[in-house]
């Protein structure tokens, strides 16, 4: 095992950006009027109000264990700490899981989105796809989208960070644009009814808010590459969820403002169209939304590629993944080898046209949520089982806190199972079989996280 180590180089906005740049992805542009539909205004808005509330309890357990343990792969190491290594196993690679069907869902979102804003855009027609039309233009935009973001993040973490910094910023502006126009030009009246089909409607938009928040769960993955104290860490993974619960519901507000209910039901991209009214009809601002929610797309895609490759590094150091992922680039001291696996994954995923979407989000989001409640768990465990160990950020009331992550991980789970189709199980089925390859392989060649050079350096 190599002694080189993952540097400390993301600041305190770094942070930020990559957290909130992660769970503000795509779906506030398109789907914002489906749960103004579905709840009404206000009804959408506080569906996202309980939603949030939903992700914080969870969040504060990887708030405290973050600053607990700062070290690269998080959720491997608390649950290992507390539940041994079977479970950290699990947890970590059903997290994986999730972080590589989000990038590969974003390297084909990415040109579906292109799709809406270059007229004729589709060329060369290759293939159908349960129904889809595969054109070469469109795979093209995706395969060279998903070598360019993996070439920054192969360079080095700053240069990925700068990236996020960007992206982010891009999306505030195209936001904070929408929430002014919409203040100046709407209505009152546009917000009515305030509430559709009451606490079930509410409910119906509450229960697929949890998806929408995934991203925090990226800052333990890179904790030993961020300068900051350690109590500092666990603020800023609290403050990114508040930050992006806040987003989601202006953006709800800002757009039943503007739209009427008439307008909302004939919208394909309602966002976009919301600010195209809120700007006098103005075409170039619904372009420059749109853009924002490119800049959304690429922000998740480049988060969850870092903390991907992140906590694969971790897994190949405890020896329970091949040695080569555990690989640090001896220019770039970036997990190079884990990165350039986790990019070739998503430029394969556009072949399989659009359907790929809900395939590899539903499928994604099955895998984090019962990491969620692996971590949750390890939470309440090690409050018990090591009391005394120094935690810079300490929850107060931790029974209360974590008995409820842990119903709430496990209700989130039993709504979403329903849901998932044959496609989708077999992706669950097949990711399974290849961790269970890997595990009993490495099964005897796990060691002592703490004879982990850069793992034990980040305890001290």
């Amino acid at each position: 095992m190599e002694d080189r180590q993952l540097e400390k180089v993301l600041s305190k906005k770094d942070v930020l950006a990559l957290a909130f740049g992660a769970m503000i992805g795509w779906g506030w542009v398109i789907l914002a009027g489906l749960w103004i539909q579905k709840a009404g205004s206000l009804g959408a808005a506080l569906a996202f109000g309980l939603g949030g509330i939903m992700i914080v309890f969870v969040g504060l357990t990887y708030a405290e264990l973050t600053a607990a343990m700062p070290q690269s792969g998080g959720a491997l190491v608390f649950s290992n700490k507390a539940l041994g290594v079977n479970m950290s196993f699990i947890c970590t690679w059903a997290m994986i899981l999730g972080y590589v069907g989000v990038v590969a869902f974003e390297a084909v979102a990415l040109p579906s989105v292109v799709e809406y804003l270059i007229p004729g855009f589709l060329q060369r027609h290759m293939y159908t796809i349960h129904g889809f039309d595969v054109y070469g233009s469109w795979v093209a935009v995706g395969v060279i989208s998903s070598i360019v973001i993996t070439a920054i993040n192969y360079r080095g973490t700053k240069d990925a960070a700068t990236l996020q910094a960007i992206l982010t910023v891009v999306i505030a502006v195209s936001g904070i644009a929408l929430m002014g126009g919409s203040t100046v030009t709407g209505n009152l009246a546009n917000t009515k009814p305030f509430f559709v089909d009451g606490w079930n409607g509410i409910v119906a938009v509450a229960i697929a808010t949890p998806f929408m928040f995934i991203g925090f769960d990226v800052i333990p993955q890179t904790a030993s590459e961020i300068n900051l104290p350690f109590k500092d860490i666990g603020k800023m993974l609290i403050l990114s969820i508040l930050m992006s619960v806040a987003w989601y519901v202006i953006i709800i507000l800002s757009v039943s403002y503007v739209m009427s209910e008439q307008q909302l039901l004939s919208s394909v991209l309602v966002t976009a169209d919301a600010m195209k009214i809120a700007f006098g009809n103005s075409d170039l601002a619904a372009k420059i939304l749109i853009i924002g929610g490119l800049a959304g797309i690429v922000s998740s895609w480049n988060a969850f590629l870092i903390g991907g490759s992140r906590a694969m590094y971790a897994l190949s150091q405890a020896k329970m993944l091949p040695e080569f992922l555990g690989k640090i680039h001896p220019k770039y001291n970036t997990p190079s080898n884990a990165i350039l696996l986790i990019g070739g994954i998503a430029s394969i995923a556009p072949f399989f046209g659009r359907s790929m979407l809900d395939w590899l989000a539903n499928a994604g989001s099955f895998g984090i949520v019962i990491a969620y409640g692996i971590v949750s768990i390890s939470f309440v465990v090690l409050r018990k089982k090591d009391p005394n160990m120094p935690r810079p950020y300490r929850i107060k009331n931790y029974k209360f806190v974590g008995y409820l992550a842990v119903i709430l991980s496990g209700v989130m789970l039993l709504l979403y199972i329903p849901g998932l189709i044959t496609i989708e199980w077999v992706i669950i089925g097949g990711w399974a079989l290849l961790g269970l390859i890997f595990f009993i392989t490495s099964k005897n060649k796990f060691i002592d996280f703490g004879k982990i050079p850069e793992l034990k350096k980040s305890e001290n």
